[in-house]
């Protein structure tokens, strides 16, 4: 049986993460997790009611903050792995900006230290690094950012997240750590933080309150980005791990750099006003909304974010269901289980 441990297990990507492999694999889970404001054990208790006590056996929850090493107890604690995800991360824009420190330890330092655990696992054979379309900076209009083009760091976690991909290409060239990276969008799904733009629209609708779109200092252009469901996001890592056949066949025309990185791209770009207006009629309620210049709002975020899916594609992967149907799901979802839209 394989083992795999999945850091930041009971995060918002994570959790889903743990429900999607249980699904589809006989693999034994360890989630990692310091439980901060992100991680919520509720998520998987949650989760977990979903499936019998055998498969409930499979996970175990173990508590550490990677800001620290794995030391040598715990590293006899957890044993070996055949595959690492690493998902544990400080990933809002507004707090990066407020303490950069914070993101520098919880998204660089902590990637080095699961990635020294990595050098001591004897049966590795695959860590996932999971990073995000924002090292990529803002898109121009027409623009979807390839896996190895340039990076354009806006604020301290995109930068953050981008030292710590530079982390995992440089433990793949020193070690020979097998690593791939991953980059996706704007994630949205089941038990997301409530301050999320989409739960946030979910409450707000249903309290017929005014909802704040993110646009142009002309306030008439919206922000837009590619949403995936976490449910997608999980079936892509699965599918990279399931894969690797296919992934040793890629043409390599990066320069010699060994380590693969893949884009985990939603399937069609919304702009937030549409993205609002979907989640109101999901709920047949009509949108109150008010344009607001990100640029003054929100310094250091980005108008728009954009993704080019091709190569998972090329690969045989793209998300089965389509955007309308999964915000219907999340809509529906939430409004059954409010207590996960209380901020």
């Amino acid at each position: 049986m394989k083992r795999v441990l999945i850091t930041g297990g009971a995060g918002f990507i994570a959790h889903h993460t743990i429900k999607h492999i249980l699904e589809n694999t006989d693999w034994e889970i360890v989630s990692l997790d310091r439980l901060d404001y992100s991680g919520n054990l509720n998520r998987i208790a949650d989760m977990m009611n979903e499936f019998d006590k055998k498969n409930q056996n499979r996970v175990r929850i173990v508590f550490h903050d990677l800001r620290a090493e794995v030391n040598e107890m715990l590293q006899a604690d957890l044993g070996n792995f055949n595959y690492i995800i690493h998902m544990a991360a400080s990933s809002h824009v507004d707090r990066s900006i407020d303490d950069p420190m914070c993101f520098v330890l919880d998204n660089v330092v902590a990637t080095c230290n699961i990635l020294n655990f990595c050098r001591k696992n004897n049966s590795l054979e695959r860590f996932i690094y999971f990073s995000t379309d924002e090292v990529f900076g803002p898109a121009p209009k027409g623009v979807n950012y390839k896996e190895r083009d340039r990076y354009n760091s806006t604020n301290p976690y995109s930068a953050t997240k981008a030292g710590g991909e530079e982390l995992a290409v440089a433990f793949e060239n020193s070690y020979n750590l097998p690593i791939y990276i991953t980059h996706t969008m704007n994630v949205f799904g089941e038990r997301q933080h409530p301050e999320k733009f989409i739960p946030m629209v979910i409450r707000k609708v249903r309290d017929n309150e005014s909802v704040t779109i993110h646009s142009d200092e002309t306030k008439k252009i919206p922000g837009s980005r590619h949403y995936i469901h976490a449910k997608d996001v999980a079936d892509g890592c699965l599918y990279l791990l399931n894969n690797e056949d296919k992934i040793i066949k890629l043409k390599k025309d990066y320069g010699g750099a060994k380590c693969p990185k893949f884009n985990l791209v939603g399937p069609i770009e919304l702009n937030n006003l549409e993205l609002a207006k979907k989640i109101a009629e999901a709920q047949s309620k009509d949108l109150k909304y008010e344009m607001v210049d990100f640029h003054s709002s929100r310094p250091g975020h980005d108008l728009r974010y954009a993704l080019d899916g091709q190569l998972m594609k090329q690969l045989g992967w793209s998300p089965k269901i389509s955007i309308d149907e999964r915000i219907s799901q999340v809509v529906e979802w939430s409004l059954k289980n409010n207590r996960w839209l209380k901020t």
